[in-house]
């Protein structure tokens, strides 16, 4: 076929259909039809995913508009606490199930190779449709293969250990025998849905609502919104506020320490580049010099936990890092913290039994049944002994509840990007006995994400730190931002922050020389480009794309690499995934230059990088930013 491509269009304009594809309908057949609201277009948008044969009449029956009990400011006591968030939780559960469990693909292509630990490593690309799903490091996959007339069928589970520049999903499988490593096509990718996370967050709001012990009578009146006498904590306080191994802190980074070392419950606002991470640092430092007992520092993302174990653990402070087990295969910066590395390599004689067995598994892949429970015994023993000597416990919100802390008590508490966490999650460390917490984030940046549009509307999105601080609680805000160029600055200052953000940098600090970019004002590193490009419903349906902006996004990049950029500096934020493929996909194939280059730059909905291009659809602008939090 000698088709013209130049004539090819898309089907859809104005998000219409175009004429001749899709009649317009007169004026007598649209007075005939039934009319409809956006409104009951999303409603049935939302039943189709549950299910695809619903229609309008589906709106109709009883208990599809029913909406669950909204979250309030305060609660009489944890009963009613749980009673309000249970449902929503169950309801953000049953979505991320129905999400998952739906995202199946076929004619998966596959590659094999063995990692280090003698386990069998399947690469595949699993192709990411839309913003609602995105596989991370330790989600669980099965990989089958349907059989055929040579093979027998065969699946296996495994755990997402990486995911390569390339877009490849690198699967650590656990059985390693029987796998058909002469086959490459025709397999097939199923996510195995895991309920662990909601099921610790519902039974951290039992503890909460049963035992008298899960937190102190102060915080749980606190927690619940109750007026209480405000207390203050007595204690020798340090004559620097500082800790060996981090920068020195500035004035209102020292007065956030000082308060916080004084008070049971904390809020602490971190605005972008303010240094959250040193001043939690220095909190927990000192927190953990008062000899109260080991502290338990968590986050919800395992980079933010990493972070600050990084940052603890170059006090002086003896940190382990606790992950979970399905990430025990994913590299991490700071692997020689972490539990399953230091129980590998604690050498004592003592343990010389346990690493015999620890090697035989290693060589063999599986022991007999007694040295198995012999060897199960033996770890869980060596895990206890080395939690036990930490002074600081590093985890996620989630990991608080794994079963190998059950038995500890963790009277001082520290969460990081606590407005990032739903109140449930946060919930999860603070049941362990705390009497004095401290809540590190920022309500003015973007809160938890909710799949769930019913729970969301519900106020699951509401984080405790927003919660609080709408109740009056005033959080001890960072003042000083190290990380943007000034003129950069000076937008969510005035905005967000009331113009109390103050530059820790200079002009000249922040000034890229050799770089040769015609920049519009030559000492303000930024520009808007205003570009009328057509946008287009990406090929999942459910996303957009605008092959205009992609193509000037690859000009821009070229033009900041051939000006001496390194390319792992660039980052190019987009928040539709439609983009996003797209972009990497055009780069690669119509850069000028290596395409390695392209490969090596990031382009994803949040990044930290020198350079950043921001690309917004422009249709969807509105859509997109309805929260101006995510201007932030």
């Amino acid at each position: 076929m000698n088709w013209d491509l130049s004539q090819w269009c898309p089907l859809i304009d104005d998000r219409c259909f175009l004429s001749w594809l899709v009649k317009v309908p007169s004026e007598q057949e649209q007075l005939r039809a039934r009319q409809i609201s956006a409104q009951q277009i999303n409603k049935v948008e939302e039943l189709w995913k549950t299910n695809p044969d619903a229609s309008l009449e589906d709106l109709e029956k009883p208990g599809v508009d029913d909406e669950p009990q909204p979250v309030v400011l305060k609660y009489e006591d944890a009963y009613q606490y749980q009673n309000v968030f249970a449902p929503l939780i169950k309801l953000e559960a049953d979505y991320d199930k129905m999400t998952k469990e739906s995202q199946s693909k076929d004619n998966v292509t596959v590659r094999w190779d063995i990692g280090l630990n003698k386990k069998r490593v399947a690469y595949f690309v699993f192709p990411k449709e839309d913003n609602e799903l995105r596989l991370v490091p330790g989600d669980e996959l099965r990989l089958r293969y349907p059989g055929d007339s040579s093979h027998p069928t065969w699946q296996s589970v495994g755990h997402v250990i990486k995911l390569t520049a390339q877009e490849e999903v690198a699967l650590e499988l656990r059985a390693s025998q029987g796998v058909p490593t002469e086959l490459n096509v025709g397999f097939s990718v199923d996510f195995v849905w895991k309920s662990t996370s909601f099921d610790r967050m519902q039974g951290a709001m039992k503890t909460f609502a049963v035992d008298e012990t899960s937190v102190s009578g102060y915080i749980y009146h606190h927690l619940l919104g109750h007026e209480v006498e405000h207390q203050i904590i007595r204690n020798t306080l340090p004559r620097r506020f500082g800790a060996p191994g981090l920068p020195e802190l500035n004035a209102s980074q020292v007065l956030a320490v000082k308060s916080v070392l004084q008070k049971p419950v904390s809020l602490i606002q971190g605005p972008p580049g303010t240094g959250k991470t040193v001043t939690s640092g220095a909190i927990v430092y000192h927190m953990a010099k008062q000899g109260q007992g080991q502290v338990l520092v968590c986050a919800p993302s395992n980079v933010a936990v990493d972070q600050l174990a990084e940052k603890i653990s170059s006090t002086g402070l003896k940190v382990v890092r606790l992950c979970a087990k399905s990430r025990e295969a994913v590299s991490s910066p700071v692997e020689h913290l972490t539990l399953h590395y230091q129980v590998r390599h604690l050498d004592t004689s003592e343990k010389s039994e346990f690493h015999k067995l620890q090697q035989l598994k290693d060589e063999q892949g599986e022991l007999s049944s007694s040295d198995e429970k012999k060897y199960k015994a033996l770890k869980r023993a060596t895990e206890r002994e080395i939690l036990q000597s930490a002074d600081v416990i590093c985890c996620t919100c989630v990991g608080a509840g794994d079963p190998r802390l059950s038995n500890f008590r963790f009277r001082q508490v520290l969460i990081d990007e606590s407005t990032q966490a739903t109140e449930p999650e946060c919930l999860i460390p603070l049941v362990l006995g705390v009497k004095q917490v401290v809540l590190v984030g920022d309500h003015c940046q973007l809160g938890p994400v909710i799949m769930c549009k019913k729970a969301a509307r519900a106020g699951l999105a509401q984080s405790l730190f927003e919660r609080l601080v709408i109740l009056g609680v005033k959080p001890f805000r960072l003042q000083v931002q190290y990380r943007m160029h000034p003129c950069l600055s000076e937008f969510p200052s005035n905005c967000f922050y009331e113009g109390t953000l103050q530059n820790g940098v200079t002009v000249n600090e922040r000034h890229s020389s050799g770089i040769d970019f015609p920049w519009p004002v030559p000492n303000r590193p930024m520009f808007f480009y205003v570009q009328m490009g057509q946008e287009e419903i990406s090929a999942s349906g459910t996303s957009y794309l605008n092959r205009t902006e992609a193509a000037n996004v690859e000009k821009i990049v070229t033009t900041f690499l051939r000006s001496g950029v390194v390319p792992s500096q660039i980052g190019v934020i987009t928040p539709y995934e439609g983009q996003r493929a797209y972009i990497v996909n055009y780069m690669s194939r119509n850069g000028s230059l290596r395409q390695q280059l392209y490969k090596e730059i990031e382009v994803d909905h949040k990044i930290y990088k020198n350079l950043v291009l921001i690309y917004i659809i422009e249709g969807c602008l509105l859509k997109f930013y309805t929260s101006c939090r995510s201007l932030v």
